[in-house]
């Protein structure tokens, strides 16, 4: 049986020192890409309810409303807490004549708080955005 030396003693010890922070951030840094990308497909949701609703509204005006209205519910619903949220509706589909194809498009934009995982490289905050297209009944009357 090999004994140890006396040199080797405490070395496991410095090891886990120079290895725990290297670790943590690969954990911060997992957390960070996890909320990005679950903020990312939230605000996509949001979008393509925004698009669909303000599609199925009877008036421009309506279409605006209503559209706003479910992207904030549906980023509520997400648990989706933005710093700043930008709704942006285009309703211009809806000055197409009866019996022509026409869509409505809305884009969200959501300023993601990501300041509680404080560590180096990773930034306070991300801007994430998505955009969602919805086609117009092409024989309703808009």
């Amino acid at each position: 049986m090999k004994r140890l030396q006396h040199h080797d003693r405490g070395s496991a010890s410095l090891e886990l020192v120079v290895i725990a922070p290297a670790f943590l951030l690969i954990v911060v840094a997992l957390i960070f890409a996890g909320r990005v990308e679950l903020a990312k497909q939230s605000v996509s949701a949001a979008a393509f309810d925004a698009a669909r609703t303000a599609s199925i509204a009877r008036t421009q005006d309506t279409a605006n409303g209503t559209a706003r209205t479910a992207a904030t519910s549906t980023l509520a619903s997400q648990g989706i807490h933005c710093v700043s949220t930008t709704v942006s509706v285009d309703t211009s589909g809806f000055g197409a004549p009866v019996g022509t194809p026409a869509t409505v498009t809305a884009t969200i934009s959501c300023t993601v708080n990501l300041s509680d995982l404080s560590a180096p490289g990773i930034p306070g905050t991300k801007l994430v955005t998505a955009t969602a297209t919805s086609p117009l009944d092409t024989f309703r009357e808009r």
